[in-house]
């Protein structure tokens, strides 16, 4: 099936590394066509960090070669706009404006033009400047403090990029169609200032529900993130993870009776935790997923991405594409219950064509 949402949007695409370039993935996923305009000396520095990572946020974008520090490719860059919907970039705050290339500018030869920035931490406030990555964002909005078994111990690291992809690409890719959509109905485009910081911030609802409430999050403490027995990961006879996320109390009574011992319910959290270790270590994971299975309680293997890959369900969805014989995601949300036609590969730098 044809996926004529974003048709005819055209993106000129001026990020590199991750961020930027998952959102614009996620733009063409939706039928936009996006262009990488790229420094003609390497181009985007991901393609020499990761050829596997770059070819999986890039797939179905054109590449363009322009060094926005000489006149005349600024001139060709100017020109392009005048016949794009987005501008997006990731660079660092007024790296564009001392190239001429500032948002008034370009808006003014594009009246109806969206120009998105997204950066770590804003184009305002006292950290403008400064560098950071997902772990520095993750860190400011309280994400990285509440990762992790106990106050005692380290705080985890979250093995997903939630700054990068959530905070940073997905917010951006809404606040882009959104901006799309407003100018073509006002023929009036806009500038968007998008914060990382600010994105993952803003996902943290249910702590700031905790913090309202009086009671914050705590590091392995709080409801979601381990201080209940009922919602936690439990190690099995071979080694293996089980996730017992029964958080409501139907599913809970429902897995205490399908393992036999309805007299938890009445337990004290500390002593339901430990009744669960020690009868989850007398079976294997599979195992125990075979038994409860058909109980509904919410209980899940902790799977290893290859499994997650191979899973059932997942394929039953149709999540998972084969490009070049490698795997690869389709947009993850389905349209008319049909799948959009696979992305092109990622281009090569210089290639016009996906």
């Amino acid at each position: 099936m044809s996926n004529p949402l974003l048709e005819g949007v055209r993106v000129l695409d001026l990020t590199r590394l991750l961020p930027g370039p998952f959102c614009t993935l996620y733009l063409a996923q939706l039928g936009a066509e996006v262009t990488k305009i790229e420094d003609p000396n390497g181009g985007d520095s991901l393609r020499g960090m990761s050829a596997e990572l770059f070819e999986l946020v890039n797939r179905g974008k054109r590449s363009l070669t322009l060094d926005l520090r000489r006149a005349e490719h600024i001139d060709d860059f100017l020109e392009r706009i005048m016949h794009a919907d987005v501008v997006i970039e990731s660079f660092r705050p007024g790296v564009l404006a001392r190239a001429g290339l500032d948002a008034k500018r370009l808006r003014e030869r594009n009246p109806r033009l969206v120009v998105a920035s997204l950066t770590g931490y804003g184009q305002t406030g006292p950290y403008a400047a400064q560098a950071g990555h997902d772990l520095n964002y993750c860190a400011y909005a309280g994400v990285i403090n509440e990762c992790g078994t106990g106050a005692e111990q380290m705080p985890a690291i979250p093995n997903l990029q939630i700054a990068d992809l959530a905070g940073g690409a997905l917010t951006s890719a809404l606040a882009i169609v959104a901006a799309v959509y407003g100018a073509r109905q006002s023929g009036i485009g806009a500038t968007l200032d998008a914060a990382m910081l600010d994105g993952t911030l803003a996902l943290q609802t249910m702590s700031l529900a905790l913090v309202r409430s009086g009671t914050p999050a705590r590091r392995g403490g709080a409801m979601l993130n381990g201080g209940l027995p009922n919602y936690a990961v439990y190690r099995c006879a071979d080694g293996r993870d089980l996730a017992l996320g029964a958080l409501e109390p139907k599913f809970f009574e429902r897995f205490c009776k399908a393992v036999e011992h309805p007299e938890w319910l009445d337990l004290p959290p500390k002593q339901q935790a430990e009744a669960i270790r020690q009868l989850l270590l007398t079976r294997t994971r599979d195992g125990w997923i075979e038994r409860l299975h058909a109980a509904d309680c919410c209980v899940s293997p902790v799977l290893e991405l290859e499994e997650s890959l191979r899973d059932p369900q997942v394929r039953a969805r149709g999540l998972v594409d084969d490009v070049g014989g490698k795997p690869a995601f389709h947009f993850p949300v389905r349209f008319d219950d049909a799948w959009r036609p696979s992305l092109a590969p990622a281009p090569r730098l210089g290639q016009p064509q996906p």
